[in-house]
């Protein structure tokens, strides 16, 4: 029992952290057929606004709040300037929000520097869990993961934000015609999708060392998960999540991590070959 708590917990964060991080990924992806590869550095950004806040002598409660509206304003700027220009053709979304995740990189190394930044989480200390401890903040992410799980999904299943935004991706014509600012919608849709993508780097942070690169890690991954799951389906998030996060807790335990993770990304890809459109497609 003393051991399966911590495993079962461990693989819980795990499940969590992914959730939150590929939720953005599920609506810029998954729902607007954009292939981001900034999405990694919209979570930097989300960790390094907990980094400037701390600075400051914020809280952690107020990078909380604070960082997805940065995402989220950061987010909408790069709709209109640049990612607008290029729903129609794949290949330059892919070479914009690649040039676009350099960019960013290299700015945060300018601002903050190389050097690996710390910052601390909003609980310390453990608690007891039939007589086990364990980290009190990780407790709160899995906590906070789930609730943000379920907000993101009434979002999309109870607004008329949602139904317009399922309209204008099934058919934009119909939808114009209907009355849906089509192009309001996805612009608010990809800046929601990097709001959440900084609100995960938050939640990230004083789990790991602050780096501009961090957010590269956590790029395949959220791929892997939202194709795993279903692309188009927020709910396939979470099948994804627990695949790929439950492997690769399971496998770390009994080899290298970064041998598990290159595991977890060959059973996504055999689970691929035999469902192309995920576990729970749309």
């Amino acid at each position: 029992m003393e051991a399966l708590i911590p495993f079962f917990l461990n693989t819980l964060t795990l499940i969590s952290i992914l959730l939150v991080v590929s939720m953005g990924l599920a609506i810029i992806f998954g729902l607007m057929n954009v292939i981001n590869l900034a999405h990694g550095e919209f979570i930097t950004i989300g960790a390094f606004t907990l980094v400037a806040v701390q600075a400051a002598g914020g809280s952690f409660w107020l990078a909380l709040i604070v960082a997805p509206v940065v995402g989220y304003c950061f987010g909408l700027a790069l709709e209109k300037l640049l990612i607008a220009r290029v729903y129609t053709n794949p290949l330059h979304a892919i070479l914009v929000t690649w040039g676009l995740s350099l960019i960013i990189q290299q700015s945060l190394v300018l601002i903050f520097g190389a050097s690996p930044q710390r910052v601390s989480g909003p609980f310390s200390g453990a608690v007891d869990i039939f007589g086990v401890g364990y980290p009190a903040y990780r407790l709160f992410l899995i906590g906070f993961a789930l609730a943000v799980f379920l907000a993101t999904i009434i979002l999309f299943k109870k607004t008329r934000f949602g139904l317009d935004l399922r309209a204008s991706i099934q058919s934009r014509e119909m939808a114009s015609v209907m009355g849906v600012d089509a192009d309001g919608i996805n612009a608010k849709a990809f800046a929601l999708g990097a709001a959440l993508a900084s609100l995960a780097g938050v939640l990230l942070a004083p789990l790991t060392a602050v780096t501009a690169y961090m957010g590269i890690n956590y790029l395949a991954r959220s791929f892997f998960v939202v194709l795993v799951g279903g692309a188009g389906s927020v709910g396939g998030v979470a099948a994804g999540s627990t695949i790929i996060g439950g492997l690769e807790t399971i496998l770390s335990y009994q080899i290298p991590a970064t041998v598990a993770q290159a595991l977890v990304l060959v059973v996504a890809i055999v689970i691929l070959r035999f469902r192309p459109t995920g576990i729970l497609p749309a």
